[in-house]
């Protein structure tokens, strides 16, 4: 099943700027997200965006606030609670998924938004852990319960569908 831009949602979990020191790969991770949030703003893919408890973990980091549609403060570890069902766009069932800690609020998040029927992908490259086991075991139970495991690269260029796309060469100079 192919990811179409007309049916995603782009959700960024709690890329928050005192918890991305704590996290392993935290430059890239963050880059990756941003990454992401340029590819579905130039593609007309809404960027919904979660902070846990913003007042002790402060806002999303620069890049995600300010491509982020909507932000969801949040104090579950799971969004959906929260009411992120609610903020996400009507008719879009694929939610595309990064973010942070990729085995707690991102895998809670992800799990619930399958049991709701929406059909998820996680940014594996855009999302991160306090530790690299915590992450892929997370991202093994994720692809073991019905997400697709993808990268950004992956993303960008099924949205795009093919290179005749007016947005290719912008969306091929982020990538590169």
């Amino acid at each position: 099943m192919l990811m179409k831009a007309e049916q995603s949602t782009l959700l960024l979990v709690d890329v928050q700027e005192r918890l991305m020191p704590a996290i392993s790969q935290r430059a890239e991770v963050a880059d990756r997200c941003v990454t992401l949030a340029t590819v579905a703003g130039l593609l007309g893919v809404p960027v919904v965006a979660t902070e846990q408890v913003p007042d002790k973990l402060g806002p999303n980091v620069e890049g995600i606030k300010e491509l982020s549609d909507v932000t969801l403060s949040k104090h579950h570890f799971d969004a959906c609670p929260d009411g992120l069902i609610e903020e996400l766009p009507e008719g879009r069932q694929h939610i595309v998924i990064g973010g942070c800690e990729t085995h707690v609020c991102m895998l809670q998040t992800a799990l619930s938004l399958l049991d709701a029927g929406y059909k998820v992908w996680v940014v594996a490259d855009a999302t991160g852990s306090r530790n690299d086991f915590d992450r892929d075991v997370a991202l093994d139970r994720l692809h073991q319960s019905g997400a697709r495991i993808v990268t950004t690269e992956m993303v960008a260029f099924e949205w795009m569908v093919h290179c005749k796309h007016p947005r290719f060469r912008d969306i091929q100079a982020l990538i590169k």
